[in-house]
C-alpha cells in the first residue's frame, strides 16, 4: 500500500473518491505539512501546482515566512497500486510524482469520518515551529514540472477552492468536467488500458 500527500483538488474527499473509483473505506487521512514548497494557482484553472521554494522564491518580491513557504494538505495512507495508477492519470503530464517528506499535523481518521465532519475546518491553527513538528514521513506527491510562467504568483488556498469552484468538480456540476474524462474511460475498461486517439491532460 502507498501513501500520498494531496494539496489541491484531491483534498476534497468526493473528488478523491471519484478519481480512484471507490468509496475509500480502507483509507486513512490526516492533515499534514510540506515544508519549503509554495503552492500556486495554475493560470486559467481551478487547481494548483507546487514548486520547491528555491524556485518559487523568484515569484515574490521578498522572502516568505514559514507559514507561506509551507503547504498544508492531506496525508492519505492505504492507497493501492491501482489507486496510484489512476491518480497518475488524473495528474497528467503537468506534474511529476516525487517522494517527499511531510509532517503530520494531527491524528489519522477514516476518509468517511473526515467527510462527515466537513472538509474545511472552522479554525486553522498556526503552523508549529520546525522543532515542534511531528516526525516526517515519506510519501508520494505531484510536483509542477512546467514553466513557472504558467503559475500565478499568489498562493492558492483550498478554502477558496471549496467556496468558489468545488461545485464544478462534485455533484451535478461535475457532469461535464473534462478532467474526469480519461479517468472514467479507464475505469470503464476495468483496468485494461487502451490508448486514447488523442492525448489528454488531467489535473490535480
Amino acid at each position: 500500500m502507498a501513501s500520498a500527500f494531496f494539496y489541491g483538488t484531491l483534498m476534497h474527499p468526493k473528488i478523491l473518491k471519484r478519481v480512484i473509483g471507490h468509496d475509500g473505506y480502507h483509507l486513512q487521512i490526516s492533515p499534514a505539512l510540506l515544508l519549503d514548497y509554495t503552492r500556486h494557482k495554475v493560470k486559467g484553472e481551478d487547481y494548483p501546482g507546487i514548486v520547491p521554494y528555491a524556485q518559487g522564491r523568484t515569484m515574490f518580491d521578498e522572502d516568505l515566512d514559514l507559514q507561506d513557504r509551507s503547504v498544508r494538505g492531506s496525508l492519505v495512507t492505504g492507497l493501492s497500486a491501482q489507486d496510484m495508477r489512476l491518480l497518475d492519470t488524473f495528474e497528467g503530464n503537468e506534474y511529476t510524482r516525487e517522494v517527499v517528506l511531510v509532517h503530520p499535523l494531527g491524528r489519522a481518521v477514516a476518509l468517511d469520518d473526515l467527510e462527515a465532519s466537513g472538509i474545511v475546518p472552522k479554525d486553522i491553527p498556526p503552523i508549529p515551529a520546525r522543532n515542534e513538528l511531528m516526525n516526517p514521513v515519506q510519501v508520494n506527491t505531484y510536483v509542477w514540472r512546467h514553466p513557472l510562467s504558467r503559475l500565478r504568483p499568489g498562493l492558492w488556498t483550498f478554502e477558496e477552492f471549496a467556496r468558489e469552484s468545488a461545485w464544478k468538480w462534485v455533484g451535478p456540476g461535475s457532469r461535464d468536467n473534462q478532467y474526469y474524462t480519461e479517468i472514467d474511460r479507464r475505469q470503464a475498461m476495468d483496468g485494461v488500458i487502451i490508448p486514447a486517439t488523442a492525448s489528454s491532460e488531467t489535473y490535480y
